[in-house]
């Protein structure tokens, strides 16, 4: 598992969940990690 993980972090591919994962660590109070939990339900990362 840790190894497909390197692996995707050299090739510079991210999955979506991570992406998200990061945007939410990037919260700086709860009002914004609500507002941004809205953002992604509402579609922000998904592929279009």
């Amino acid at each position: 598992m840790k190894f497909a993980k390197t692996i995707r972090s050299l090739l510079g591919s991210e999955t979506q969940q991570t992406r998200e994962h990061r945007y939410l660590d990037q919260s700086v109070s709860m009002a914004d990690l609500e507002r941004r939990q809205r953002e992604i339900d509402r579609g922000m990362f998904r592929q279009r």
